[in-house]
């Protein structure tokens, strides 16, 4: 991990406030602490989903760690060194039900953290989880997180971070590389060209001119992305890296355009064929082609068993989307089994245990 999660001392102060937590949170720790009641507690954190990629618990670890304590008038007693910590890793697969993490300690000292630790244990593996399906369905061919626009952009270092747990080697903007030094890629946005006046080539010209990185062509501005295509190749020759196809799903490309029917839509196989057959015949076979647009699991794994000759996927909302949601039931107490019914403690072979997880 490069970087840190926590870098802002505001966000750590309205953390250790309880700022971020839910209200009977934050009353159960004032509780506490007006009792001084010292119990050590086992908390127990488990999710519902099989076949998850556990992501988030190297974050979960750097929050208790600035985070388990509390306030004496305005100083804050750090009591990070009280507890052990028994946890799985980032990237494990995970069942439902299987304990993922035990905090061991008086709970007073982090009974306000369990709203942000579940929030962030949900948020990481759902999009590791989601990431890691989709780069298992594309058969070795790259993933591009392409997730940026879907959601607040305060979520981008984390979400990339989970990207790169799930598999995904290749994220579009600094933010989500930040923890993981990934690689950031991007094509020529549909901007650039309308602001050359609609002319693709224009636009793949002056991006080739300025930017010192694999060149891709985006293809579909005119809806005709087998000519775009030919003559973007024609203009750059070896410069041109590849082109992306990235057809809106309620139009037919006018190269199918005489096909009357919905399989025709968007960025279909049939289009993807004969874009890669028209690249080879006119000497362009060393073009690459990107697709994307409504692009998830099931879409990808449809390319693939057809043999769709992509090369490369972005993926994007479909990424963030579903649940994977998180618990967590204090299971013993003193060392005593105690727990809500129907909840029980269980133990996990193959936690990691320490006491102060450094991260």
């Amino acid at each position: 991990m490069a970087n840190s999660f926590f870098n802002d001392e505001n966000t750590i102060k309205k953390i250790r406030t309880g700022y971020y937590s839910a209200l009977y949170f934050k009353r159960t720790k004032e509780i506490l602490a007006k009792e001084n009641n010292l119990k050590k507690v086992t908390m127990q954190i488990f999710q519902k989903n099989n076949d998850a990629t556990l992501c988030g618990v190297g974050e979960v670890l750097e929050l208790l760690k600035i985070a388990t304590g509390y306030f004496k008038k305005d100083e804050w007693i750090d009591k990070f060194e009280e507890l052990e910590v028994r946890h799985l890793k980032d990237g494990d697969n995970i069942s439902a039900f299987e304990s993922v993490i035990h905090i061991n300690g008086p709970y007073l000292y982090f009974s306000h953290l369990e709203s942000i630790y579940l929030g962030i244990l949900a948020r990481r593996t759902l999009v590791a989880t989601n990431c890691k399906k989709a780069v298992k369905a594309a058969n070795g061919k790259p993933v591009i997180f392409f997730a940026d626009r879907f959601d607040h952009f305060s979520n981008q270092e984390g979400d990339g971070y989970a990207a790169h747990i799930g598999g995904i080697t290749t994220v579009c903007t600094s933010a989500q590389a930040s923890l993981w030094n990934g690689k950031i890629t991007g094509t020529i946005p549909h901007a650039l060209i309308a602001v050359n006046d609609g002319n693709t080539i224009k636009a793949v010209r002056q991006f080739s001119k300025h930017v010192k990185d694999n060149v891709i062509a985006l293809v579909d501005f005119d809806n005709d992305s087998i000519n775009t295509t030919l003559k973007v190749a024609a203009a750059l020759k070896k410069k041109l890296w590849g082109v992306r196809v990235d057809t809106s799903e309620n139009i037919i490309d006018k190269s199918l355009a005489s096909k009357k029917n919905k399989k025709y839509y968007g960025v279909n196989p049939d289009l993807i064929k004969l874009l890669r057959s028209e690249l080879n015949r006119n000497g362009f076979s060393g073009v690459k082609i990107v697709v994307s647009g409504g692009f998830n699991e099931n879409k990808i794994k449809s390319f693939e068993k057809n043999k769709v000759p992509v090369d490369a996927y972005g993926v994007g909302s479909a990424l963030l989307k579903g649940g994977n949601d998180f618990t967590a039931d204090i299971v013993m107490v003193e060392n005593k089994k105690i727990a809500k019914y129907g909840r029980m403690y269980k133990p996990n072979e193959k936690f990691v245990s320490i006491h102060n997880p450094s991260v």
